[in-house]
């Protein structure tokens, strides 16, 4: 490990992030909620300037819902029907899905950036931009992160954690000697935004031509004249290395037999289907997420989102460890949680990636799946599973709705998500006999018999699932201690 080699005896700042992406971003926000001191480090001087759709999905769009950052999304970006997400399969979206956001939004990518670091220093976080981290060593009470970037590199800061959002080639996984097992890239496909100059109508045909044996191939409009732009690569390249205009004109003319005219482009990118795991997320005061924690290829669109997901479960509780009232166990979660629920994510897209495939028994399988989609249990199923909204936390038995989350449920002030703006836990109490007296200043409490739960009484974390469901005081004071520690006084 590349390490500093003196520390500063006092830590200036609570967490460090590496990065400062929508993971890093998101968890600097949440650590701000609970007055962390947050020092984000991003290696780029500027934003990336090119603008790259993404999706955010149905569970990514209630956690925004929670901290009241949906309607600044919606504001830029475009639904779209929660369909059609499992190896691009074309099937409508189930009836009923139980969520008040049931839909796809279609945003670039700099601005869920600029809209997360933006929330993040409103709350007051601070941002370092050219600099990111060059060593670390970590001892009882912190860590201490010697920099690198013109003009600081050399210089050591101190903090109680580093986190390290730094992305699939992460210097903090790396340094930290955490291992990635994984498979390489076998298969690589280029990706990019370019006008194009066959008319659309010849482009169209050509298109759904290919689309019956290459899922790997399209062209789509995308407004303003452009086309986003997908083609099979030659080979692997190295991913650092962007992609030539020329690149995809010749790969079109190999797939397709032309290139259909295509130029000016906005933005040129290549995506392999590596896929790697991290061993563990955390060793010591050290941690990792988003991914730095996980790599996948992008079917399916839930990179992103995990990441974002992953922020979400580690911000609380990597807050309650520096705020002191963490149990002793607390911060243990985070990998118990997150880690299957990303194993879950490689498996599903390795599984895509076959049914990309144009080979004949991936193909057969891929018209089988087709058919049993048609069974709604089964569809539903699929797009819950990339959706992230049939995520279940292991939390020992209990009802079917113990360790899930809890959909945007009408309460007698509104919406449910409302009430989560800041980030701290709820007690939802139907019974009105119930409290949380001890712990006020972690948990708010609702005492709320019309609210539209199936259920007397529920203890909700900060990220909105649920720790907890009955009517009995002696069994919730156990289960808020269990979560949120010892109470006050």
């Amino acid at each position: 490990m590349n390490t500093s080699h003196s520390s500063p005896s006092s830590a200036l700042y609570d967490v460090i992030i590496a990065g400062c992406g929508p993971t890093g971003a998101m968890l600097a926000a949440e650590l701000r909620l609970h007055d962390v001191r947050v020092l984000v480090l991003e290696k780029d001087t500027e934003p990336a300037s090119f603008v790259r759709i993404v999706g955010l999905h149905i569970r990514s769009l209630e956690l925004m819902a929670m901290r009241g950052l949906l309607d600044r999304l919606l504001a830029h970006g475009r639904r779209r029907p929660a369909a059609g997400f499992f190896a691009g399969i074309p099937k409508p979206a189930p009836q009923g899905l139980d969520s008040a956001h049931a839909y796809l939004l279609g945003i670039p990518q700099p601005v869920i950036v600029r809209l997360l670091e933006e929330h993040a220093v409103q709350l007051g976080a601070e941002v370092r931009r050219g600099c990111a981290v060059a060593g670390f060593e970590q001892d009882d009470e912190g860590v201490t992160v010697e920099l690198a970037g013109e003009g600081v590199a050399g210089e050591r800061v101190r903090a109680r954690y580093l986190v390290g959002c730094d992305g699939g080639r992460s210097t903090v996984r790396k340094l930290l000697g955490v291992a990635f097992p994984g498979e390489p890239s076998r298969n690589e496909t280029l990706m990019g935004e370019m006008e194009v100059g066959a008319p659309p109508e010849e482009v169209a045909a050509k298109v759904r031509e290919i689309g019956e044996t290459n899922k790997r191939f399209w062209l789509r409009p995308f407004g303003q004249g452009a086309y986003s732009v997908v083609v099979p690569a030659a080979g692997v390249a190295d991913r650092a290395v962007p992609p030539t205009l020329e690149d995809f004109k010749e790969r079109l003319r190999a797939v397709a037999g032309t290139d259909f005219g295509v130029h000016s482009p906005r933005w040129l990118s290549r995506f392999g289907d590596a896929t790697r795991l991290a061993e563990r997320y955390r060793t010591g005061r050290v941690l990792l997420a988003g991914d730095a924690a996980h790599i996948h290829p992008p079917t399916g669109g839930q990179g992103l989102n995990l990441g974002v997901q992953d922020a979400f479960n580690l911000g609380w509780k990597l807050a309650a460890q520096v705020r002191g009232w963490a149990p002793d166990t607390l911060l243990d979660t985070y990998q118990a949680e997150r880690h299957p629920v990303a194993a879950d994510v490689l498996d599903n897209t390795r599984a895509q990636m076959e049914l990309h495939s144009p080979e004949p028994g991936p193909q057969a399988l891929r018209r089988l799946l087709t058919e049993l989609m048609d069974f709604d249990e089964v569809n539903r199923h699929l797009i819950e599973k990339i959706a992230a909204t049939g995520i279940r936390y292991d939390l020992g038995e209990g009802p079917g709705l113990l360790g899930r989350r809890l959909p945007d449920i009408d309460v007698k002030q509104g919406r449910l998500y409302d009430l989560l703006h800041q980030g701290r836990g709820l007690l939802l109490d139907r019974t009105r006999r119930l409290n949380a007296d001890g712990w006020s200043d972690r948990v708010d409490h609702l005492a709320d018999p019309t609210a539209v739960l199936d259920a007397p009484c529920v203890l909700l974390r900060p990220d909105g699932h649920v720790a907890w469901i009955g009517d009995d005081q002696k069994e919730l004071d156990e289960h808020l201690a269990r979560w949120f520690g010892e109470p006050a006084g």
